[in-house]
């Protein structure tokens, strides 16, 4: 007999505790997800659309096929996240003040997404596209940057980011005068 998976529409769920009574597989639409706890939980084939996360933990959560379809994070604990391995079917994020420090998002799409006051450390950007994202004061300390397209995003506002232009697309992407010095770190040379 085959399980039907269901789908959820316009529920609010508050300090619920997934990582102990895992959240039932299915599609989770215009949900709000307010304290909940889904670290180290399996999240693997839920479809989440127009969701929000707010001080959520997800840490080391298992994304294997999750579809994130314009989801927005505020306040959550993402750390350790390899979003790579979520379904690229229309994968749209934001992020707003959350710690995504290493988690990954190595050859994933994702062009125009906001991270907004959000700690990346050592975050893996390898060979993803990031095309028109936003990094609003956010701290790239060790992230990762290799043949990524980085075509008009805004760097202004962040910093502790080493980004190599030889090797990666920064066409038309905006930095600050203060942030120069990430662009030309490799070359070990002082600027004063």
């Amino acid at each position: 007999m085959i399980k039907m998976e269901q789908t959820h529409f316009d529920l609010s769920f508050e300090k619920q505790d997934f990582s102990e009574n895992h959240l039932p597989k299915g599609d989770y639409e215009n949900c709000s997800f307010v304290n909940c706890v889904f670290s180290e939980t399996d999240l693997s084939d839920v479809n989440f659309s127009e969701c929000e996360f707010r001080d959520c933990n997800l840490s080391m959560a298992n994304m294997n096929n999750t579809a994130f379809r314009n989801i927005r994070f505020k306040a959550c604990k993402l750390l350790g996240i390899h979003f790579e391995k979520c379904n690229e079917f229309l994968f749209s994020v934001d992020f707003d003040s959350c710690s995504l420090n290493h988690s990954s998002f190595y050859q994933l799409k994702s062009k125009k997404t906001g991270f907004r006051n959000c700690g990346l450390v050592e975050v893996d950007f390898t060979e993803s596209d990031l095309t028109a994202s936003v990094f609003d004061n956010c701290d790239l300390s060790g992230a990762t940057f290799q043949n990524t397209i980085l075509e008009k995003v805004d760097f202004r506002t962040s910093h502790h980011y080493s980004i190599d232009p030889a090797i990666n697309r920064v066409k038309k992407a905006k930095f600050s005068m203060a942030g120069i010095i990430g662009l030309l770190d490799k070359h070990d040379i002082e600027i004063e």
